[in-house]
Order: structure tokens, then C-alpha cells, then sequence
């Protein structure tokens, strides 16, 4: 049994979108987009800033039930499958159609997956077939199949260079993009899987490489699987958790952008919302009326979307109960008599160009206040400085003068370190707070700004562990972003 544990978010519902005619099957979102799809034929897409409609919403153009869909990773394009054995690509920018891509063997396409650098396609039918297409020039590339079985999950690698399907069966089956089958789970799910999920960071150490997977199926349980990876190629998953918070056959799974949490929904009316890492539920959802059909989660902001044979969509938002302190000026309360007092209580990225003017009189720096106000330059412009822009864009002249300042910020950003910021608050590169925390492939988090710079300017290799990253994708850390707020506010 899954204990339950402290919820470091509070969960709401923020709203509930009731425009299909039919149960809904699935939901995807992009950064900008959720796209939502139903028994009725049509999938509608809809605005994340405020959740209205689309002006080219519905989507028109299958002839039976869609029954999955998803964005490519730009989110330009949305794929969709129906039961009339077709897998449509359509653009996100007009509504129009751009590619039929009819199934091999005109089967009923259950499942599709775009892979995450969007240049694969997998469709999966009911007769057991996949089709795996070239998405760019939507041809057919390849062609497998599983017999005695229907095709209902499918989820790619966050290295994009394999797959991972379930079927009516029961088995989970790894695949690379020849279509060999890699690693067989026979009897993942007792009477069947029904969706599965690759978390988006891949964990490295030595001479493995580890992906993690989440699997769900008709036998009423949630699985997080480790699929390992070893040098020689060979392969070997592994079950990690069992996870019983639902009372009836899960019908869908998927990871937060960050890999953070794991959402479940289920024939029991529930949505669970689970700690991947530590395996324990945090919340319960019970806003729907009959199956939960379809879970996601947005890539860029803490949103869940859950689909049911209620006809409902319902958009939930992940709070963690504190309101961090936004902007760059300080609160009125901090305005004290002394301004060190203040400032002290204060992270050196939150204060404010006052702050900044009354650290550089204090550190006997003062002819140098009124170019920083001219630049406006506060916390957080005090500590990216460099010897370039302190003379291209201040123009300060004096190289000593440049060099006392940095050795000063130098020491601002050490007494940071040792004032008690945990440890995995700070960027491994620049050993600084994060602001925009990302994952990189190496399962490490790092500022943005820091990991990209280091991909562009480095080879390819981890900072943390000097393997090779397998992908440049970064993955938003919004868990660890919460968790800094929520720190800071307390400190």
C-alpha cells in the first residue's frame, strides 16, 4: 500500500472545459496549446493563457473516434489517430490538415507518439501493427507488429532513439527504430497495460544509462519501471514501484516536465498526483463523474489537464501554498533604519539598485554609485557582471578598479554559499541560487542560461560527470523552482 505523504504543492481546480459531445480520450499540451480529443470525431484546441477556444477550433476531419493525440516539440504541428485507420498531422498555426497518414493494412490506429525531437512518428493499431514514419517527410520508414493483440500505449525515450509500447496482452516492449525489439516485459499488466510514459531525464553513472518508466494497466496498478542500459547494448528493466493509490484499472500516466511527479488517472472517477522519486501519493482529485481517460502535463507551467467519459476537461494548477517574492524592489518592511540589517535578510539576486548603491559606499566603492544607477544595475545585474561589461557598458576604465569590484562580487557570491543555501539550490556550474532551473540529460539541474552556454562552448560531455550528454534537451524544473520560492520566503 502507498503511503501518503507530505504535499509540497497544494492543488486547485482552476477550470472546466465542456465543449466536446462525447467522452474525451486524450489530452496533450505544447508550450502555448492543449489539444483535447473525444469519440465525438474532433479535437479542440485551446489558448493556456486564458483557456478559450481556438478560432480554427474543432478540428474536423476524422471520420470515427480520435482517440490520441500530441504536439510536435516546437508545437507547430499536432498529430492525431482515429479509428479510420488514419494518423492526421495538422498545423497549429492555420487548423489545416497537413498529411493523411494511412495506417498499413488500414487497421483502427489506437496510439501515436512523436518522438521528442520530432523526427519519428509511431502509429499503433488494433490488429497489433506499429508504423514508425519519418515525421518531417511523412513517409513510412519502418513496420512491426505484435500478433494476437491490440496496440493502446506508446511512449519515446527522451533520447528519441527508441520506443516503448503496451498492449491488450500485458507486455511492455522496447524498441529502437529499426524496429528490433530490444527488451520484452511479458505480463507488465495483468489484463492489459493501458498507457505508459518515459520520465524526460536519463540518469548516467559509469557503464549504464538509466531511463525510467511509468506503466499502467487494467490490473488497477501504477508501475515505475528502470530500464538500464549497459555499454555491451544490452538492456534490462526493472520494477522499481508498485503503486495502489486507485481502487479500479488506470487508464493513463504521465511525468511532469521535470520528472518530479507522476500523475494517474482512473476508472475510479480519481486523479492521483504522486512524488515520482520517492514513490508516495500526495494528492487525490475527485472532480470527475465517470472515468478518467486522459492526463498531461504542461511543459512550460505548473498545469495538469484530466479528460473523462464525462465529456469534461478539467485544468488543475499546482501551488506551493507560498507566494514568493517576485521583482527586483524590496518589500516596504524591509526599508529599515539600517539598510545592512535589511539587506542581510535579503539574497544578493533580490536586492534592490539601492542596496546595491549602499553595498558599494560600504565597500569603499562609492564613486562608482552613480554609473550603476545610470544602468540600473541591482542584484542580479551586480552579480552577472564581467570585466567586459564593467568597460564596455559602464565604462569604467581603471583596470584595478574593475578588478577590486569583481573580487568583491567574487566574495558576495561566496558568502552566499556559506550562509546556509541548500546545496541543490545551486547551479553546479556557476554555484549560484538558480532562478530557471532546467535538467540537462545527465539528470543534474542547472541554471539555463549556465548548461546552454556550457553545450554551445563545450564538447558535449556532462559538467557533473564528463560522459557524454545523449541529448541537448532541457527539461524545465518547475518542483525545484517551487521549492527555491518557498525558501526564500523563509529566509
Amino acid at each position: 500500500m502507498t503511503e501518503k505523504g507530505p504535499a509540497p504543492q497544494m492543488t486547485s481546480l482552476i477550470c472546466t472545459l465542456q465543449d466536446h459531445r462525447d467522452d474525451v480520450n486524450w489530452c496533450a499540451f505544447s508550450g502555448e496549446l492543449l489539444a483535447t480529443c473525444s469519440g465525438d470525431k474532433t479535437l479542440r484546441i485551446y489558448s493556456t493563457r486564458d483557456f478559450s477556444e481556438l478560432p480554427f477550433s474543432p478540428l474536423s476531419g476524422h471520420g470515427y473516434s480520435v482517440h490520441c493525440c500530441c504536439f510536435s516539440a516546437c508545437g507547430q504541428f499536432l498529430a492525431s489517430c482515429s479509428t479510420d485507420a488514419t494518423t492526421m498531422v495538422w498545423s497549429m498555426v492555420t487548423g489545416d490538415i497537413e498529411a493523411v497518414l494511412e495506417h498499413p493494412g488500414r487497421s483502427p490506429v489506437r496510439i501515436c507518439a512523436l518522438s521528442p525531437d520530432s523526427a519519428h512518428l509511431v502509429s499503433g493499431a488494433s490488429n497489433g501493427t506499429l508504423a514508425l514514419w519519418d515525421f518531417p517527410s511523412k513517409q513510412l520508414r519502418r513496420t512491426g507488429a505484435v500478433t494476437d493483440t491490440t496496440m493502446v500505449a506508446c511512449s519515446f525515450s527522451p533520447c528519441s532513439q527508441m520506443f516503448m509500447t503496451g498492449s491488450t496482452y500485458g507486455d511492455l516492449r522496447l524498441w529502437d527504430l529499426d524496429m528490433n525489439q530490444l527488451q520484452v516485459e511479458k505480463n507488465a499488466h495483468d489484463l492489459g497495460v493501458t498507457c505508459c510514459a518515459f520520465a524526460p531525464s536519463i540518469l548516467s553513472g559509469g557503464s549504464v544509462v538509466q531511463f525510467r518508466l511509468a506503466s499502467c494497466g487494467q490490473d488497477s496498478q501504477l508501475k515505475i519501471w528502470a530500464i538500464n542500459k549497459f555499454s555491451s547494448g544490452a538492456y534490462k528493466m526493472q520494477l522499481l514501484h508498485t503503486l495502489t493509490g486507485q481502487s479500479a484499472p488506470v487508464l493513463s500516466c504521465v511525468y511532469s516536465s521535470d520528472g518530479q511527479l507522476l500523475v494517474a488517472g482512473s476508472v475510479d472517477k480519481t486523479v492521483t498526483v504522486y512524488d515520482a522519486k520517492k514513490a508516495v501519493l500526495l494528492h487525490t482529485l475527485n472532480q470527475h463523474e465517470r472515468y478518467v481517460t486522459a492526463c498531461a502535463f504542461s511543459p512550460t507551467s505548473p498545469l495538469i489537464a484530466t479528460g473523462s467519459m464525462d465529456k469534461t476537461v478539467n485544468i488543475w494548477k499546482l501551488e506551493d501554498g507560498c507566494k514568493a517574492h517576485e521583482g527586483k524592489s524590496l518589500p516596504e518592511t524591509s526599508a529599515l533604519t539600517s539598510r545592512e540589517a535589511g539587506r542581510s535578510k535579503l539574497l544578493v539576486s533580490d536586492w534592490s539598485e539601492e542596496d546595491v548603491s549602499a553595498w558599494l559606499v560600504e565597500e569603499g566603492l562609492g564613486g562608482l554609485v552613480d554609473k550603476f544607477r545610470a544602468n540600473n544595475i541591482d542584484g542580479t545585474e551586480l552579480l552577472s557582471l564581467t570585466k567586459e561589461t564593467l568597460a564596455s557598458e559602464l565604462h569604467i576604465e581603471s583596470v584595478g578598479l574593475r578588478s577590486k569590484l569583481l573580487r568583491k562580487v567574487e566574495e558576495l557570491k561566496s558568502d552566499s554559499v556559506c550562509s546556509g543555501i541548500p546545496d541543490e539550490f545551486l547551479c553546479p556550474i556557476t554555484r549560484e541560487l538558480m532562478r530557471e532551473p532546467v535538467i540537462a540529460a545527465d539528470g543534474y539541474s542547472y541554471e539555463r542560461e549556465a548548461i546552454e552556454s556550457w553545450i554551445n562552448t563545450k564538447n558535449r560531455s556532462s559538467p557533473m560527470t564528463n560522459l557524454p550528454l545523449l541529448t541537448t534537451l532541457l527539461t524545465p524544473n518547475f518542483t525545484l523552482k517551487m521549492a527555491i520560492g518557498r525558501w526564500k520566503t523563509t529566509h
